[in-house]
């Protein structure tokens, strides 16, 4: 074969697949209340469903029991009875500010002080699966990406039927634009001109050029969609988000996906809120869980369900909650040990410090851990620490700040 020949040959070829692993992270925008969910506070008035002694545990997790109070959607006591096992939590999490917009920035980034840092969905993305054609999916909340990778919003599964089959009257496979025979020839020509390398193009016309060569191998590869996008829409709404991203992860278009339910800013009627809300979360984590089961790339998946604040230990005159500058984490899937609860809140809600060589409360002389603590603990996770575009964001964290060992059980 000719060495023009070869080059066609390669350049014929569709994007190589992306076959994990792949990162979901859900956002409960507006604030969770934590004492409902994976960090019970009992006693003091902080909530009023429940008291000490009726707090549930399962192995080294404890949790508020509310199978009595939802309203709809997944228990904390199904939830923790079935992924328990899997998941870390972490509590005690210092946002430092208490304001929607940066903090949901600084939980996102794991940067406060900067416009400019990409979030984590969209670093990893950015440096493992860069020429994927949906490679960071979002779905709200913040999304920056640095300039890094190309953001994608596909809000409806009939949309991702549509991109997937964009040569097809509203992406119906059986009504294409142009035949097998014309989509062939359409390709050769566009091969056969970046090929030739005596044409001289203008910059513009060589740039026209290249992004619709790119398209065509970007149309090319989202066929792989198809199969996996089913045929009924689920009713749930991050059901809906969850179906389009593990779509594309299946087809392996996609690195990650940002996904987001909002209404939890609980500042009036609290309880009723957050019991509405908690187990809608639970009930979408689990959705993507046994979904990515059916689709055989669950131990691939890395889950991680976050909120940009807590709520405050008191209610207001209108029994709601108001911002509050401490919370949790919880993460689940490969490289994360599961079964432990790392860190604390005392019974006034307060973070406790940790030392963050043992990952135990240490009070007088530990680390008040932040966002960029975990951040840069998920760069770890992800194996893009040390990767350039990670390094063009630093999170300057101190050698003796690292959170050692947070995934897996510490000697």
């Amino acid at each position: 074969m000719s060495a023009r020949n070869s080059i066609r040959a390669d350049q014929q070829r569709e994007l190589p697949t992306y076959e994990g692993p792949y990162y979901v992270v859900f956002n409960a925008a507006g604030g969770w209340d934590t004492t409902y969910l994976m960090d019970p506070k009992g006693k003091g008035g902080i909530n009023r469903l429940y008291e000490e002694g009726d707090i549930l545990t399962h192995g080294a997790h404890r949790f508020a029991p509310n199978a009595n109070h939802k309203e709809g959607g997944l228990s904390n006591e199904e939830f923790f009875t079935e992924f328990g096992n899997e998941l870390l939590v972490f509590n005690g999490l210092d946002y430092s500010v208490n304001n929607h917009a940066p903090c949901s920035r600084y939980m996102a980034t794991g940067k406060l002080d900067s416009l400019a840092y990409p979030t984590f969905a969209a670093l990893v993305a950015a440096c493992q699966g860069p020429a994927c054609p949906l490679s960071f999916l979002t779905f709200g909340n913040y999304s920056a990406t640095g300039n890094l990778v190309a953001m994608s919003r596909v809000p409806y599964l009939p949309s991702l039927n549509r991109i997937a089959n964009a040569d097809s009257i509203e992406g119906n496979v059986r009504s294409p634009y142009h035949d097998d025979f014309a989509l062939n020839r359409i390709e050769q020509a566009l091969a056969d001109r970046r090929t030739d390398r005596n044409l001289k193009h203008l910059p513009r016309r060589e740039r026209a050029e290249n992004m619709l060569y790119a398209a065509q191998l970007n149309s090319k590869s989202l066929a792989r969609v198809t199969p996996h996008v089913p045929k009924e829409v689920p009713k749930q709404r991050l059901a809906q988000q969850a179906e389009i991203a593990l779509a594309s992860f299946k087809a392996g278009v996609c690195v990650s996906a940002n996904l987001s339910i909002g209404q939890f800013d609980s500042h009036a009627n609290n309880d009723k809120d957050q019991m509405k809300l908690i187990p809608e979360l639970l009930e979408g984590i689990a959705y993507v869980l046994h979904r990515a089961e059916e689709l055989q790339i669950r131990e691939k998946l890395v889950v991680i369900a976050q909120s940009e604040m807590g709520r405050t230990p008191t209610y207001n005159k209108g029994d709601g909650k108001d911002h509050w500058s401490i919370g949790s984490i919880m993460f689940l899937g490969p490289g994360i040990r599961g079964n432990r609860v790392i860190g604390e809140t005392d019974d006034g809600q307060f973070a406790v410090p940790l030392n963050p060589r043992r990952l135990k409360t240490d009070p007088e002389h530990g680390l008040r851990v932040r966002p960029e603590h975990i951040h840069f603990a998920l760069r770890e996770l992800a194996e893009i620490a040390d990767h350039d575009y990670s390094c063009q964001f630093p999170l300057a964290i101190k050698e003796d700040e690292t959170l050692q060992g947070l995934w897996e059980v510490v000697a």
